[in-house]
């Protein structure tokens, strides 16, 4: 008896966080009945998942975390779109120092070739001050205005076993990355072929990688890739479900840790981290928190301050701008009705960070690329209403040690 009231206890211990996770983000939004009561009514409908990280600075300013979470579900499939850009970046990056070649940086001028269709060349950037690629270029324009190009290029870069395999290398397991995003005339086999990349200083060659030919094969028996009841091809209507089986896939959870491992690599396991430099992460810094206008090269004169982001206020009118005290460093993606935000924020006015990570399906005539999504009414609300619900709880929220945030500090823009 006293080992079955033992085991009981630990089940106990175990079960208890995982309530309390999943009560206080509910609690929070039964609160504004306004905003949520009726995506909180459909969840078949909306797949909601979040996760909402706490973040406590003991006497040495170190980060200890509280992971809350909301229908987190790594089985259920959703459509993670340009959210895939950040490990992506996080990768190139990663990739380059490990090269350990004398004069290769990621400011070195990156030219892509083509080696056979549906492949394209990339060697030259009007954004650029110089008229060139680089791999830092490419790194800026993700995270402000998620280029397609760039990501692209990115994993050109990279190859398609290269960037699954070094992730899930790092327990980053429930995912798979295996297309170029935002172009067409790819199929999975093309896919699976990278152009050939050089990097150049001046006319000297520093590095030359061929094109590779690589696949990431994993089956992770998700449920719901098979969504809605039709979709277009061309003009054309096709009524049967879109099939997702083959596309683009990572757990929410997934991107919340390896956001977390950018920001505070000092916080996580040597295995989970990235090899990134000082100058690395503050790169990082810079163009995940960067407003479009702050930004010289390249220049984006028509780009809202939260056009890629979603939290608090992504709902704002286009010409609303976002208070200087409070940054966002995060990555979104939009497709298919489905919206994603990972996204670190902080109030240095306040004293204030906390990690946000959510996903939501907007798709009310369950037809796909008809363009009638309701991003609008529905999915930026919702990430609006989500994101300031926990800021406003977080404001009130006691801390013990106020927290130093100076490390994440952009002295200037560019």
């Amino acid at each position: 008896m006293d080992r079955i009231c033992f085991t009981l206890l630990l089940l106990t211990a175990f079960l208890l966080p995982i309530t309390a996770q999943k009560n206080l983000l509910h609690k929070l939004m039964k609160a504004r009945p306004a905003a949520f009561q009726t995506l909180l009514d459909h969840p078949e409908q909306y797949d909601i998942q979040i996760i909402y990280t706490q973040i406590d600075r003991d006497e040495h300013n170190f980060p200890h975390f509280k992971q809350h979470s909301f229908q987190l579900d790594k089985n259920l499939y959703y459509y993670p779109a340009s959210t895939v850009k950040m490990p992506t970046a996080f990768l190139a990056l990663e990739k380059l120092n490990q090269l350990k070649i004398i004069g290769l940086d990621k400011n070195s001028v990156m030219k892509n070739g083509a080696a056979s269709p549906p492949q394209t060349a990339a060697e030259t950037d009007s954004t650029a001050e110089n008229g060139l690629p680089s791999l830092a270029h490419y790194v800026k324009k993700i995270f402000l205005v998620s280029d397609n190009d760039a990501n692209n290029r990115l994993y050109e870069f990279l190859g398609q076993q290269a960037i699954n395999e070094r992730l899930w290398a790092k327990g980053y397991e429930d995912l798979r990355i295996v297309h170029r995003l935002g172009v067409g005339g790819y199929d999975a086999e093309a896919n699976r072929h990278t152009n050939p990349v050089g990097f150049y200083e001046g006319e000297k060659m520093l590095y030359y990688q061929g094109e590779v030919d690589s696949r990431a094969d994993k089956d992770f028996n998700l449920k719901k890739t098979l969504r809605g009841k039709g979709f277009y091809e061309g003009d054309s209507l096709v009524n049967r479900p879109f099939d997702f089986s083959e596309k683009n896939y990572v757990s929410l959870q997934c991107f919340h840790d390896m956001l977390q491992a950018v920001m505070f690599p000092e916080a996580v396991p040597p295995a989970h981290r990235f090899d990134l430099t000082e100058d690395d992460y503050r790169l990082l810094y810079q163009v995940m928190s960067e407003r479009p206008r702050e930004s010289l090269y390249p220049k984006y004169d028509h780009e809202a301050d939260q056009h890629c982001k979603f939290f608090i206020y992504g709902d704002r009118k286009e010409d609303e701008r976002m208070p200087p005290n409070v940054r966002i460093f995060n990555k979104v993606g939009w497709a298919y009705g489905f919206l994603t935000d990972v996204s670190y924020i902080v109030d240095f006015d306040a004293g204030v960070e906390f990690f946000l990570a959510a996903t939501i399906h907007v798709n009310a005539d369950g037809v796909y690329n008809d363009d009638n999504y309701e991003y609008e009414s529905v999915g930026l609300p919702f990430f609006s209403n989500l994101g300031q619900v926990v800021y406003d709880f977080e404001k009130k929220r006691k801390r013990k040690h106020k927290p130093d945030l100076r490390k994440f500090v952009v002295e200037s823009y560019d």
